[in-house]
This record gives structure tokens, sequence and C-alpha cells, in this order.
């Protein structure tokens, strides 16, 4: 892919992102701006003289989100810049927002920007090793979090984290959306980690309209904190289920909505197999090949895949999780694997063993799986 004038890294990958930020400034000489600061947004009331004024340096605007109004302005200043041949890389926009930021972007800097998505930390950043993977799996991605001492430290990171979001992020990005009851639906889906969305149900239990649901969870997405897994639809003749599965993205945060500290409470907690199933789907996500498109597939049945991957050359990949460390399939999955035939199928165990089923069936660690998909 060429060069852009702008890259924009966007994602929830909080902490860490500035330290991210100085590092590449420092690499670069550039000049880092904080938007967040009063200082450095003062900087910018005439944004194009500023700019102009260093125009032989990159510059890194951090927190983006503040200053939306900017998108206007680069982009004459990057399409001036080009006539002047300093039309590459000059840029890199750090943001909080997936839709909203790429909305307001898009309109202005079509073809002068490239976006990067900076997602949570994944089994493939950490020590290969059993301690460590579980160790995400508990305390989730931010940096801060997986690396703090001990777990009372990670799980007050990322409480914090929450309340932040709750109480000055969310409201930013959306109408004013009581936080007691936003963070009331966040726990919620905490709570059905990995079921199908009923915001009705939903509606009735938190005492709001579905439509208001489906707006929250709408903002929720497009702030990359809750994914919407869609159904795979096939013309096989059968009754499919049409509603989405939805997942709280970072595992160490459906961890804090529960109020889960520890592995030994999340062992016996209900919610232990889907919070690993939603682990294992978000890690392999991370590295999803360019094109390829994930969906899980359910028929009334009972036939049921967690894990669809459709490939730009329409193969299909099917992925059974087991939190086991050994791997075994349901009736359901065999029945799933004959509707749809995918071209590979693999269940996925929390072990690092990989050995044939059946067929072209296999068992397979994640961080294995993850290193093929990444691969491709």
């Amino acid at each position: 892919m060429r060069r852009q004038a702008a890259v924009a890294l966007i994602g929830p990958r909080q902490v860490g992102k500035t330290t991210l930020a100085l590092k590449v400034g420092k690499e670069h000489d550039a000049l880092y701006l904080d938007l967040e600061d009063r200082d450095d947004r003062n900087k910018l009331e005439n944004p194009a003289l500023f700019l102009e004024s260093v125009e032989d340096r990159l510059v890194i605007l951090d927190e983006i989100h503040r200053m939306p109004e900017l998108f206007q302005s680069l982009r004459g200043i990057i399409d001036k810049g080009r006539r002047k041949q300093k039309g590459k890389g000059r840029f890199l926009i750090l943001g909080s927002a997936s839709i909203d930021l790429l909305r307001q972007s898009g309109e202005t800097l079509a073809g002068r920007i490239a976006y990067i998505n900076l997602s949570p930390l994944s089994a493939l950043e950490i020590e290969d090793d059993h301690a460590a993977r579980e160790r995400l799996w508990l305390r989730g991605g931010f940096p801060d979090s997986y690396l703090a001492e001990n777990d009372r430290d990670s799980l007050a990171i990322r409480k914090d984290f929450i309340r932040t979001y709750l109480e000055r992020d969310v409201p930013m990005f959306g109408p004013r959306i009581p936080a007691t009851t936003l963070e009331r639906l966040w726990t919620m889906l905490a709570h059905c980690q990995g079921a199908m969305l009923r915001a009705s149900e939903l509606g009735r239990a938190l005492e709001i309209s579905t439509q208001s649901v489906t707006r929250y969870i709408d903002l929720l997405a497009d702030l990359l904190l809750v994914r919407r897994l869609q159904p795979f639809h096939v013309n096989i003749g059968k009754r499919l289920v049409k509603s989405p599965k939805v997942y709280v993205c970072d595992s160490g945060l459906v961890h804090a909505l529960l109020g889960i500290e520890n592995l030994e409470q999340l062992a016996g907690h209900p919610i232990v197999g889907m919070s690993w199933e939603g682990f294992v789907i978000e890690t392999l996500l991370s590295v999803l090949p360019w094109r390829s498109t994930a969906y899980f597939y359910r028929t009334s049945a009972g036939a049921e895949i967690d894990l669809v991957i459709e490939h730009n050359d329409q193969s299909i990949w099917a992925i059974e999780i087991k939190r086991a460390r050994s791997a075994k399939v349901s009736r359901g999955f065999h029945n799933a694997c004959e509707d749809i035939r995918p071209a590979r199928a693999f269940v996925v165990h929390a072990g690092k063993d990989r050995y044939p089923l059946s067929g072209n069936l296999e068992a397979i660690g994640l961080r294995e799986l993850a290193e093929a998909l990444r691969a491709l």
C-alpha cells in the first residue's frame, strides 16, 4: 500500500498509545501535540498557519476526537504540501473511536489517509507460555492492565478505564446517555458474553426502549468496546439464526465489569467458558487476513459453529472453541460442517498440541492458529 499523507491509529488501546506516539516521535524528530492539553490546542487556533510552519516534521496529533474540526483544515494543508512535494507521511493521528472518526475524516481526507486499528495486546504479542496467556485472558490486552504488579492493581486500572469512558468519553461521541444506564447495559452484556442479542429483553430489564438499547450498543461498537458477530447465511434450505451474537471485546473488561479479580474466581464463575470464547475470537480477528470476514453459524435445529471465517477466495474455515486442554466437539458442530462444507476445520483448545481428529478437522492451540491466519 502506498504511503498516505496521514495515518490514523484508531482503537481502544488507550493505555500505551501515548508511549507509542512519543517513541515514534523521538525516532522521527516529530512534533507531538496532545489535544487534551489546552496549551497544545491553543497552538492550533490557526491550524493552517501553525502546521505549515512545521511542514518538514512529522506531526503527531493525539486524541484527535477532541478537535474533530481539524480534519477540514488538514485537507487543504495536505493538498498544498503535495504541490511542494511534501505529501507523504506528514501526520500521525491518534483517536479513540472508529465509525465516528472515520465518518468525520473520510468525507474530507479520502485518498489522503490510511487507517490502522490499534487493537489491545494479543496472544501473539506476549511470552509463548501458558501462564502469560492465562494472565492476558484474565487481565485483558490494555498494556498497563496486563503489566500490573498484581491482579488487584490490574483490576483497579480497568475499573478506572470503565469509569473514565462512562463519565468523560462516551458523552463526547453521542447524545447524552445516563452513565448509570450505560454501565448497567455494559455489565449485562458482560454477563451475557457471546449470547444472541435480544434488545427487547435488555430494554425491559433496563426500563428503556428497544431502540435505545440498539443505539447504546451501536455507540459501544463504534468505540470498539463491543463486537456484534453476525450470523453466516447460506442457501441450504434450513432455518438459520438471524440475530448477531454480542461480545465485550476485551476479556479484561468483561472480568472488571463482573468484579472478577483473579483466575480462581474466574474458574468458578458461570461466564468462564464464554469469556474464553470471546478471548479466542478477539485474538483470531486481530490477525484476520485482508478482506476475510468473520461470522458464526447456527440453525434452529442446534447445528452450530463458534467462528466461521470466509476468506476473499470464498474458502471457509470453521472453528470450534473449547476451554479444555483437549479437543472434543459435539454432533452439532459436525452437522454444521456438513451444511457449509468448510475447506478447513479446527478445534481451538487451551493447550499447545496439534493433532488430527477426523478428516479435515484438527485440534490446535490458540497461538498456532493465530500464526496460521497471520501468515495468509
